[in-house]
């Protein structure tokens, strides 16, 4: 029992630590000499880091921001780990992307690396509405304009879109968690939204 306990602990550390990868903050700093938590929004993620270096590496941050999670998460089922650990892992992978040890705990928003983590809970069914979220999110930004409203909305949609696919409770329990602290970690824009104040996606 102990041990079970331990191993299941060693798993939600893992993904913790790989989601705390601070891939934006690295990029700029080594590429630009500038700390991205004093640039634009001071989110460490790739819309911030779009916005000092453009859409091709923020492009580039997204990809790997998906993939720090989601391998460790596709490791951690490998390995032969529960649902519920698997599900919690996510949730932890996410919990590092946001809440970096490194960098004092102030890290992203986590939508890049919610995408990648559940991309991967549950194949196949995590791996078909994965991208039906993503298509939501693309849907939702070409109607409103807004990257904030659209990535709040579409992560409470692949909660509803993963049971329906077939993925089991805990990874959408997992999911709904995570859309609710992305739109925590999004109050700021949240606020903006509802003052007319949110900027919207330039087009260029």
């Amino acid at each position: 029992m102990m041990w079970s306990f331990f191993v299941s602990f060693a798993w939600l550390v893992l993904g913790y630590l790989a989601g705390s990868f601070p891939t934006a903050y690295l990029i700029a700093l080594r590429l630009r000499g500038i700390d991205i938590r004093t640039y634009g929004s001071g989110n460490v993620g790739a819309t911030n880091l779009g916005r000092l270096m453009g859409k091709k590496w923020a492009f580039l941050v997204a990809i790997v921001d998906m993939l720090k999670g989601g391998v460790a998460v596709l490791m951690i089922r490998l390995f032969g780990a529960s649902d519920v650990t698997v599900a919690m892992a996510a949730f932890a992978a996410v919990m590092g992307h946001n809440y970096p040890i490194w960098l004092d705990f102030k890290g992203g928003k986590g939508v890049s690396t919610t995408y990648g983590t559940l991309f991967f809970v549950a194949p196949p069914g995590s791996m078909i509405a994965v991208p039906l979220g993503g298509l939501v999110w693309l849907i939702i930004l070409k109607i409103g304009g807004y990257v904030s409203l659209a990535s709040i909305l579409s992560l409470f949609g692949l909660a509803f879109i993963l049971p329906l696919c077939g993925v089991p409770a805990p990874f959408a329990l997992s999911a709904f968690g995570l859309a609710v602290l992305s739109t925590w970690r999004h109050r700021a824009n949240v606020k903006r939204l509802l003052s007319g104040r949110e900027s919207r996606a330039r087009s260029k």
